[in-house]
């Protein structure tokens, strides 16, 4: 994805902002076109190559995107995370293709560095927004790389629909409730789905474990690992699977991978000063964007272990800004009363 702009301040220059945006996925971008239509010129930085992915975040690594809105015959994640990215530019966001390497949150104004500004003067922020997103864990199998997005993927809700999966045999990897409901939600469109479970027992709840091994469509490969995906080169059509327990390795032929063994928030910037989960995921005011610290907003995959869609990550981005825009204006007029 070809930058628009690549916005950068002389170092000489201590920038000062209202409000500074951290990601540039669903969440970052929409927070920007609704401050940046309230004339708050927000700066957001979109990271070179942060968390190991292009600037857009986890949807430059997806093909078709067919359950965001407006979008009545698909679009690819590139592509759309492009017009999200014009769009912020379009109301006059400041974009910066650097990432933002530290942060202190101490006092404010909030003080941060870039990557390649840590040993100069930091620049500072009234406001906050955290939209740094979340990783799916992956498994490093041989293979992999080749048929990641061409038959693996890390969401069934994303991607179960796609033609390529629909009266195929399936795989989700993991034991835990998301497994459960990954595989459960994938028979809609399958053939048969087998969940490969590297123990002898599932550590989902007991409820989520007695509706999978009651679902005829599913089979539970216990003491199971996947140790290759093959393919044709473009499609992934088998994996070859081992009994950890006999050591008997065998083909499995299906025509996708799930892989459901948890997702990795991006908040090492931030989780020695936020209040995080114990998955690292930043905890927020119910109801509200609001972090531990008041003026850090956090919106999107980093604070939302549930659903990680890009509608509810662009949804919370919208909250972030309306309440990082509240919080500017009560201030304001608060001096202005003083």
């Amino acid at each position: 994805m070809a930058p628009l702009t690549n916005s950068k301040v002389p170092k000489s220059t201590t920038m000062h902002s209202k409000v500074v945006i951290i990601g540039s996925g669903p969440a970052g971008h929409t927070a920007a076109v609704y401050l940046a239509r309230a004339n708050l010129n927000p700066v957001l930085f979109e990271g070179f190559m942060a968390n190991g992915f292009a600037a857009g975040g986890q949807l430059t690594t997806t093909t078709d995107v067919e359950n965001y809105p407006g979008f009545p015959s698909g679009i690819l994640g590139p592509e759309l995370m492009d017009k999200f990215r014009e769009q912020s530019i379009r109301f006059g966001t400041q974009i910066i293709t650097e990432t933002v390497s530290k942060i202190d949150l101490s006092a404010r104004p909030f003080r941060y560095w870039r990557e390649s500004q840590e040993h100069e003067e930091p620049e500072t922020s009234d406001t906050i927004i955290i939209a740094t997103g979340a990783s799916a864990k992956r498994l490093g199998l041989k293979g992999e790389v080749t048929y990641w997005q061409s038959g693996i993927s890390a969401c069934a809700v994303c991607d179960g629909a796609v033609p390529i999966f629909r009266n195929q045999p399936l795989a989700v990897i993991g034991g835990g409730d998301s497994a459960a409901e990954e595989a459960t939600y994938l028979t809609k469109y399958g053939s048969h789905v087998y969940v490969l479970v590297r123990r002898s027992e599932l550590r989902a709840s007991k409820i989520m474990a007695k509706r999978l091994m009651n679902n005829p469509k599913i089979t539970i490969l216990w003491n199971t690992v996947a140790t290759e995906c093959q393919g044709d080169g473009d499609l992934l059509n088998n994996l070859r699977i081992k009994n950890v327990t006999t050591g008997e390795e065998r083909d499995l032929p299906v025509r996708g991978l799930f892989y459901a063994i948890g997702h990795e928030p991006a908040t090492a910037l931030v989780r020695s000063q936020l209040q995080t989960d114990p998955d690292g995921y930043i905890i927020t005011v119910p109801g509200t964007t609001q972090t531990s610290v008041k003026g850090v907003f956090a919106a999107g995959d980093v604070q939302d272990k549930r659903y990680r869609q890009a509608i509810t990550s662009a949804g919370s981005g919208c909250m972030a800004a309306l309440e990082a825009e509240r919080l500017i204006a009560e201030e304001e007029e608060g001096i202005e009363e003083d």
